[in-house]
C-alpha cells in the first residue's frame, strides 16, 4: 500500500488471513492475558499497560501514514511530547521553536530545569539564528511548521542539515500539517509527533498522542517511557481513533480547500490587518511551505484591526463557529488565543486562531463576516 487513502482504511483493519473473520476489529478490553504452554514468551501480550491489540493496530496505521518504522501512542499529545524530551540526557542543551504550542512552552518552563536541560527558544525561520544558538551539547531541536499560533514556516531540510552536524535529534510536531500534508521523516527529521486528539481523531471526542521514528535506539527509549510511566490510551480510544483515521485523508482535503477560501476572504477584509496562512502567496514562508508540504492545512490565524477587547467580542459573536480551545475537528472552531493561554502568553492581544472545519465554506465565511461587522 502506497497511497495514503488506502493506508488509512486498511492499515488498522484486520488481515484477510482468517476465513469468515470480522472485517472491523473488535474492542479488546481485557487488562490481562493468559499464558499457558510454556508460560510467557517475548512478544506475547502480557498486561494492558505494556500492550493491547487495539493499540498495536493504531500504532501500525499511524506509522504507515508517516512513513515510519516505529510508533508509540499515548494518552494525550502532551504525554507524547514529554516522552521525546525525556529521552534526552540531563545537562543537554535543547532548542525549541520560538513560536510554539503553549503546552510545549509550559512544559519547558515547568520541567526543563528540573530535568536538567539548558533550553533556548529560537526563531527557527532564521537559519543564522539556528547556527548561532547551536552548542556542543545540543541534543534536541524541536520544530513546529506551521507554528502555533502564527503559522511561521521552518525549512525542515535546512535546519536538519545544520543541527545534525552536532548529532542532535530533530523532532517535528506534525499535528497541524498532518501526514496528509507533510511527512517530517521524509524531510530528514528523526521524530514526528502528534496530538492525535486533533486532525487524526477529527471529531473532538478522543484524547491521544503519538511518536513516530525510524531511529530504533530512540524508539526503544520512547517505548520504555510509554510502558513504565503508563500514559497509554484505552482500548476504546485506540479503536475509535483507528476508525476515525479511515476517513482522515478525505477530511483533510476539505479542511485544506475550505481554509484556502477562508484565508483568501480574510486577506481582503478591511477589518483584518494580517492573515497567517502559508497558502497565501503573501506569506513570507510560502515558497518553503510549497517545497515541503503537499497542501497548506486547515489552520489560520489573523490579526484584527483592534485590540484584545474587540478580538474577544468578535469570537463571541459567531453563530455557527464554535468558540473553544482546540482544533482539527469537523466543526469550525476559533478562539482569542492570548486569553486561552493565560497571562504568560506571548500571543498578540488581537490574534484570533481559527480551525476551519468541514461546513460549506460559504457558511463559514458568512459567519466570520457578520462577526467582524
Amino acid at each position: 500500500m502506497k497511497n495514503i487513502e488506502t493506508i488509512a482504511i486498511h492499515g488498522s483493519m484486520k488481515s484477510h488471513e482468517k476465513v469468515n473473520d470480522t472485517v472491523v476489529p473488535g474492542i479488546e478490553v481485557s487488562t490481562i492475558y493468559e499464558h499457558r504452554n510454556g508460560g510467557f514468551h517475548e512478544g506475547d501480550d502480557k498486561y494492558i499497560r505494556l500492550s493491547n491489540p487495539n493499540r498495536q493496530q493504531l500504532e501500525n496505521v499511524i506509522a504507515q501514514l508517516e512513513g515510519g518504522k516505529h510508533c508509540a501512542v499515548f494518552a494525550s499529545g502532551m504525554a507524547a511530547i514529554s516522552s521525546v524530551f525525556q529521552t534526552i540526557e540531563a545537562g543537554s542543551h535543547i532548542m525549541v521553536a520560538k513560536d510554539v504550542y503553549f503546552g510545549t512552552r509550559k512544559l519547558m518552563w515547568e520541567f526543563g530545569k528540573k530535568w536538567g536541560f539548558d533550553v533556548d527558544f529560537v526563531d527557527m525561520t532564521d537559519l543564522d539564528a539556528v547556527k548561532y544558538a547551536l552548542k556542543e551539547n545540543t541534543q534536541l531541536v524541536w520544530l513546529e511548521t506551521p507554528s502555533n499560533p502564527r503559522l511561521l514556516i521552518t525549512d525542515v531540510r535546512a535546519v536538519t542539515k545544520i543541527v545534525k552536524s552536532k548529532g542532535a535529534v530533530v523532532a517535528v510536531d506534525n499535528t497541524w500539517p498532518t501526514p496528509y500534508n507533510m511527512r517530517p521523516l521524509e524531510l530528514g527529521a528523526d521524530v514526528s509527533v502528534h496530538s492525535t486528539t486533533k486532525y487524526l481523531g477529527g471529531h473532538s471526542d478522543i484524547l491521544g498522542g503519538a511518536v513516530i521514528t525510524n531511529n530504533e535506539t530512540l524508539f526503544d527509549k520512547v517505548r520504555l517511557i510509554q510502558r513504565v510511566q503508563g500514559a497509554v490510551p484505552s482500548p476504546r480510544d485506540s479503536w475509535l481513533l483507528s476508525r476515525s483515521i479511515r476517513s482522515f485523508p478525505y477530511r483533510m482535503r476539505a479542511h485544506n480547500e475550505n481554509a484556502r477560501k477562508v484565508a483568501d476572504f480574510l486577506s481582503k477584509h478591511s477589518g483584518v490587518k494580517d492573515v497567517y496562512y502559508p497558502g497565501l502567496e503573501s506569506h513570507p514562508g510560502h515558497e518553503i511551505a510549497k517545497s515541503q508540504m503537499d497542501d497548506f492545512g486547515g489552520m489560520i490565524s489573523f490579526i484584527i484591526d483592534g485590540g484584545e477587547k474587540e478580538a474577544v467580542e468578535i469570537v463571541g459573536k459567531s453563530k455557527m463557529i464554535i468558540a473553544a480551545t482546540s482544533l482539527g475537528g469537523i466543526e469550525s472552531i476559533w478562539e482569542h488565543r492570548k486569553s486561552s493561554e493565560g497571562a504568560e502568553s506571548p500571543s498578540p492581544d488581537n490574534l484570533i486562531r481559527l480551525s476551519v472545519g468541514l461546513e460549506h465554506p460559504d457558511d463559514i465565511i458568512e459567519d466570520i463576516e457578520q462577526a467582524l461587522a
